[in-house]
């Protein structure tokens, strides 16, 4: 079923959020601005590990898909999620991959449980 006029511009912002949620360390950085109302670049740079200039490459991707918000004071830059409905979709996402994970691990028994395969003349 083709797409109509008005929907490809939807499904173009729901793809362009997950491209922003398609990093590691972003997911990271997501997380633990879910833990805290807000945090500090420099905490973000310690609790991540990250170069200052693929922290900040990082933040710029999740403020242009929207997902966080900062606020300059002073010499200091603090983000924090752009709406808690994010918080919400990393627990969602963390439940599925816990889901994936025991899926992956009873195949992975049940192949281990499988006859052994004699050598071949």
């Amino acid at each position: 079923m083709p797409f109509t006029e008005g929907q490809l511009p939807l499904y173009e912002v729901k793809a362009n959020l997950f491209k922003g949620l398609a990093h590691p360390f972003r997911i990271r950085i997501l997380e633990l601005l879910a833990e805290a109302p807000e945090r500090s670049v420099a905490d973000l740079q310690s609790q991540t590990g990250l170069e200052a200039s693929h922290l900040s490459q990082h933040l710029s991707v999740l403020r242009r898909h929207r997902l966080v918000e900062s606020e300059r004071r002073a010499s200091h830059v603090y983000y924090r999620l752009a709406d808690p409905k994010v918080a919400d979709l990393l627990a969602s996402a963390r439940v599925l991959l816990v889901s994936v994970l025991q899926a992956d691990d009873a195949l992975l028994r049940d192949a281990h449980s499988l006859p052994a395969i004699g050598p071949r003349p």
